[in-house]
């Protein structure tokens, strides 16, 4: 069962499936998650408090998928393929997540910026000040995917460095923002393959 945070969050998501973020209501968002108005503003503060824990929420999900994806397959490239392949799949299913990679956020979507350090400093759960520092920017993420990959690496032992999971997420989000029919996973095993023969020959 949904904490009455996550009820609200999914609530605020459907809502945004239909309707611009600027037509959102939040009295109709509580009503939706069975609360009281006033729970919500106390969850989040305010309209833009609840659009940063939105976003906040899509970027987390987002790594923990990453990690997913890096703890399966037979070898390190393919799990680098898997991630790649994951990202332009999520992106195109999850206009939040897009927009947190790209950096591109649409009339539709709220587009949070960081809160006052005042206003995080009051902000009542950890959750909520985590949110209010403010979304991650695309790079941001892709640190963050590359210190998963380091993490992989440690366990493993071996594999691609993190020149190439840089290759593989960047590659990734050029399909995102360009979609192409040619399949990512052919042209990343082709690229992962090149680069690791040309560092051989170094």
């Amino acid at each position: 069962m949904p904490t009455t945070r996550e009820a609200l969050l999914n609530a605020a998501l459907a809502a945004l499936r239909g309707l611009p973020w600027s037509a959102v209501r939040m009295v109709d968002v509580a009503s939706a998650a069975g609360v009281s108005r006033q729970t919500l503003y106390n969850e989040f503060g305010s309209k833009e408090g609840l659009a940063r824990a939105l976003v906040r929420r899509e970027a987390d999900a987002y790594l923990r998928g990453v990690e997913r994806a890096l703890g399966a397959g037979p070898d390190a490239a393919t799990r680098l393929v898997s991630v790649a392949e994951w990202t332009v799949g999520e992106a195109a299913e999850r206009p939040l997540l897009r927009a947190l990679l790209t950096g591109c956020w649409g009339d539709r979507l709220p587009a949070p910026r960081a809160a006052a350090v005042r206003s995080r400093v009051l902000a009542g759960t950890p959750a909520q000040r985590r949110a209010d520092a403010g979304p991650p920017a695309p790079g941001e993420l892709l640190a963050a995917v590359r210190e998963r990959w380091r993490t992989a690496l440690g366990r493993d032992g071996a594999g691609p460095g993190e020149e190439a999971c840089e290759l593989a997420v960047r590659l990734a989000l050029s399909y995102v923002v360009a979609p192409d029919s040619r399949g990512l996973g052919a042209l990343l095993r082709h690229t992962l393959s090149a680069t690791s023969r040309t560092a051989e020959d170094r």
